[in-house]
């Protein structure tokens, strides 16, 4: 069975690096361009797994992440940041995120983050 994918990101341009990286491997259930849209999309769907941005309007890839993992511990999160974000990365995995990969995006390693974590 094909894992599902949520992809969040504030950037569409991002949002369609990260489906285009994942959708050949996983199924992308959907996008959200903000964290509480990421919660709310994570609850509708309950997929596999999450590509989380850090920094986003409303709520922060962190806050989400930590609200995800809350309710589905289970709940796979890789976050995809800016290199120069190594303090939000420390509080992110504070949150329950599982990996990062730093933008710009890899394909092949953010595949890999997410094959070595959904197995």
């Amino acid at each position: 069975m094909t894992e599902r994918v949520l992809v969040v990101d504030d950037s569409s341009f991002q949002r369609t690096v990260v489906r285009d990286a994942l959708e050949d491997r996983f199924e992308v259930v959907d996008e959200a361009e903000n964290g509480a849209e990421a919660v709310e999309l994570f609850e509708a769907y309950e997929p596999d797994a999450v590509s989380m941005d850090v920094v986003m309007p409303e709520m922060t890839g962190i806050e989400a992440t930590a609200a995800i993992k809350d309710r589905w511990p289970d709940a796979v999160i890789v976050m995809c940041t800016s290199v120069d974000q190594q303090e939000k990365m420390m509080e992110a995995v504070k949150a329950g995120a599982d990996g990062y990969v730093t933008k710009p995006v890899d394909a092949a390693e953010l595949v890999g983050e997410f094959e070595s974590h959904l197995g």
